[in-house]
């Protein structure tokens, strides 16, 4: 067993999000810069150009990438030979604490709308893994683009062919409400909420990666195909770039049902993982 000391964990948390605020992904950047100088419709230019000067002076200044500087989604790993003398919870809470002590608190009670001021709680999904290590995976996730996420519950008759109509369909109706280009996450099967997870697990993902399974691949690339076919572009001013990736992931479902989440980032990916 290997004891594993929560305050180094907290101050990681801290550094993370302090750190992915003010610097977008780097795989994110790399395909900005690629759509920007591929991209032929003028005004959808010029809005890449001004994100990608945007992710620049962000990173350069050390100011946020974005105003919405998000609601903090955790996904713990902890594995087996991982002794906790402490809340583990509480430790990522308090990272978060910390880590948004000069960034925008957007987190509030649902029903009172009062603000809990400190950007707390995160949402945290943890599962147990070999090995004596903490595996964290953390995103700042902004809500224009998260408020655009559906769910279908699909009779399994409506088959593959129907999935891949809505996961193009939500993405149509997003318009430019996610501050396009997206990147698209869907989750395929388990249960609701399940689907939901994959989805937004999805979008841990580096831009450029290919997915494991080949017929998930195979599907990534047609669905991107399909949705860069919409026009929609960037910020809403057409050209070919309406999405700069799609993710997916699946679980095992029930005879009756097929589940399919659809979960969308903005152009501006703030994720990071570290292990401790």
């Amino acid at each position: 067993m290997r004891t594993v000391d929560l305050n180094a964990l907290t101050e990681k948390v801290r550094e993370a999000i302090q750190n992915i605020a003010c610097n977008m992904e780097s795989s994110c950047k790399a395909a900005l810069d690629a759509a920007r100088d591929g991209e032929e419709n003028p005004t959808a230019r010029f809005a890449l150009n001004v994100m990608c000067e945007n992710a620049e002076i962000a990173a350069y200044k050390g100011y946020p990438v974005c105003q919405d500087t998000g609601m903090c989604v955790v996904f713990l790993s902890v594995g087996r030979q991982v002794r906790l003398e402490s809340d583990i919870y509480a430790a990522v809470n308090e990272g978060v604490r910390r880590g948004y002590k000069m960034l925008r608190k957007s987190v509030l009670d649902p029903v009172t709308r009062i603000n809990t001021g400190d950007n707390t709680p995160a949402v945290i999904h943890t599962r147990i893994t070999e090995g004596d290590k903490i595996g964290v995976e953390i995103m700042l996730k902004g809500f224009g683009s998260e408020n655009m996420s559906k769910v279908y519950m699909l009779n399994p008759a409506q088959g593959m062919e129907e999935a891949k109509r809505l996961i193009i369909e939500s993405v149509r109706l997003a318009g430019s409400n996610p501050c396009p280009p997206v990147i698209v996450g869907v989750g395929l099967g388990g249960t609701l909420e399940k689907a939901c997870e994959l989805s937004k697990h999805a979008l841990f993902r580096k831009l450029g990666s290919a997915n494991p399974d080949p017929e998930l691949d195979t599907l990534e690339q047609y669905l991107l195909g399909e949705i860069n076919k919409l026009g929609i572009g960037a910020q809403g001013f057409g050209g070919k770039t309406t999405a700069l990736g799609v993710f997916i992931e699946k679980y095992p479902t029930h005879i009756s049902s097929l589940p399919v989440a659809v979960n969308m980032l903005c152009h501006c990916s703030r994720a990071t993982s570290f292990e401790i």
